[in-house]
């Protein structure tokens, strides 16, 4: 392959190696120089221009990469027509993307012009999903090396395994604490994980957490025609001699590995039963986040054998996250506790909504509506209150005071709602355990519901989190444990934190309310009329 300038008229049969721009012309990469373009170049005064030409022996980018894609697609995969040296690959099924690893770096290490890259090895994939894409570097290649790269693949390089497991059924052990609305959150995020398979949970069951009973309700499970079977234990699993190991190998099944180098999802089990296999799933299975069990589930869906080797290959890239619910060695045990809950007032906003007068002043009863709130606040459980300031700081603090509560201003109040939760937990104290996020503008929230997130609060059993709950709808105030400061600390704009109750969703304690107050703010002239009639 020749590659270096020419003159428009020498150029001919070459192809452009870089967009060329001279006043109103341009010729793009990649263009092949003809008659058309020579004279296009000289009416525009280009005098020179640089090409590549190929040699005897060379298969230009496009050809190349479309052979070396072929050889690479194996079933279940298409490969696009190549453009600028480019062919891309794609799952024509939906299933978990199996790959050769060591044939991908033998096509690599042919040649610096040939690249080939893929997705994660066992991704699940939908239909339609980008999967590899095989680009050449240079405009073209030697034919030997293209023909190299297509040996090296030696067949399907990779595939896409489709779903097979359609059938899957699911056993809970129960022990005094679990409450029941966490088995029906189990089973639902299951669904949901199956869903995509096109697998469906034929049949459940809840059981004592014993041996004999669980053993019974597997080979319950199987004999309805389970494909696979997942036990949800109530009591992780902590030796091969507990509980669900030794029901799995009571029901004639076989425990072929307790284990994985994957960070949430380590205590997981798999083994198998008449033939179908049966995962004992590790705590962190009741999350939607992902987690090692995903990825073993979505193999066995497939069709995919698991054995020991594969899960002990795990361990790079097994740390997925850390479990905000697990005791954290560096949070003093002192303070992750419900003993010491600090509270924050935002009382900082310019009521926008009400046309003109702040409406934490407001009168209630004779009394300002953000007094109301905060003295609710000091009657609860709270050790400190802390109340953010900003617009009318200083009316604020006058309606205050005399109260037992530090004030903190907000310097950034107009930018909206995050800056004053930033500024109050900036101030809370060390030794809390957790801020109690209240609003000043929700004058029917009373210490009682207070106390009551308070108590619901308690991190040793993974409850960080306290919200008031009505008929699915959460509502405020809320509890944040300490150990999501940092995340309450990079809250922009002016939104709450809606956002990480769905991201930790498993650390949520929800606590069911009747009244309104907890869904109640006052954030018009209407509202603050309604509340006033009473």
């Amino acid at each position: 392959m020749k590659f270096g300038p020419a003159t428009p008229d020498d150029a001919i049969g070459g192809v452009t190696v870089h967009t060329l721009r001279q006043g109103t012309f341009v010729l793009k990469k990649g263009t092949i120089i003809g008659p058309v373009e020579v004279e296009a170049l000289n009416r525009a005064g280009v005098k020179e221009v640089v090409v590549v030409r190929l040699d005897d022996g060379d298969v230009s980018e496009d050809v190349a990469a479309a052979d070396v894609a072929k050889a690479v697609a194996g079933d279940g995969v298409t490969v696009e027509r190549a453009f600028t040296g480019r062919a891309n690959l794609f799952a024509s099924r939906a299933g978990v993307l199996v790959i050769d690893r060591v044939a991908v770096n033998r096509i690599n290490n042919v040649d610096e012009a040939i690249t080939f890259a893929t997705l994660s090895a066992y991704k699940p994939v939908v239909q339609g999903e980008m999967i590899a894409t095989v680009k050449l570097i240079p405009f073209g290649v030697e034919a030997k090396l293209r023909d190299a790269a297509i040996a090296a693949a030696g067949g399907g390089v990779l595939r896409v395994a489709p779903y097979s497991i359609k059938r899957v059924g699911i056993v809970s052990t129960m022990l005094p604490g679990l409450a029941p609305k966490v088995i029906d959150k189990t089973l639902r995020v299951t669904a949901e994980r199956i869903a995509p398979a096109g697998a469906t949970i034929i049949a459940d069951r809840r059981v004592t957490h014993d041996q004999t009973v669980l053993s019974a309700a597997i080979t319950e499970i199987l004999d309805l025609g389970a494909e696979l079977v997942i036990v949800f234990g109530a009591s992780a699993i902590a030796d091969r001699r507990d509980v669900i190991p030794a029901a799995l190998t009571d029901a004639g099944g076989v425990v072929q590995h307790f284990g994985m180098p994957v960070d949430p999802g380590n205590l997981l089990l798999i083994g198998k039963a008449r033939g179908v296999p049966v995962l004992g799933a590790p705590g962190c299975a009741r999350s939607p986040v992902e987690n090692g069990f995903d990825w073993v589930l979505m193999r066995l869906l497939a069709g995919l054998k698991v054995a020991r080797r594969d899960l002990t290959g795990m361990g790079v890239g097994g740390l997925l996250m850390e479990i905000v619910t697990r005791p954290q060695p560096r949070i003093s045990p002192a303070t992750d506790t419900n003993s010491n809950i600090a509270a924050v007032v935002l009382a900082a906003g310019r009521s926008t909504r009400m046309g003109g007068p702040n409406k934490l002043l407001a009168e209630l009863n004779g009394k300002p509506l953000v007094r109301i709130v905060t003295e609710q606040v000091l009657a609860s459980k709270a050790s400190s209150v802390t109340v953010v300031t900003g617009h009318e700081a200083r009316e604020v603090e006058r309606a205050l005071r005399g109260l037992n509560v530090t004030f903190v201003y907000n310097p950034d109040f107009s930018a909206g709602l995050a800056g004053s939760v930033r500024t109050g937990i900036s101030t809370v104290p060390k030794e809390a355990g957790g801020a109690l996020i209240c609003l000043g503008d929700m004058p029917l929230v009373d210490a009682q519901l207070l106390d009551r997130l308070i108590a619901a609060f308690a991190p040793d059993r993974g409850m960080l989190i306290a919200v008031p709950v009505s008929d699915g709808r959460r509502g405020n105030p809320v509890l944040w444990s300490r150990r999501f400061f940092g995340e309450l600390m990079s809250l922009e704009g002016d939104v709450g934190a809606c956002h990480l109750l769905a991201r930790h969703a498993e650390a949520v304690a929800e606590v069911s309310v009747d009244a309104h107050g907890a869904f109640f703010d006052i954030d018009t002239p209407q509202a603050l009329a309604a509340v006033q009639r009473g």
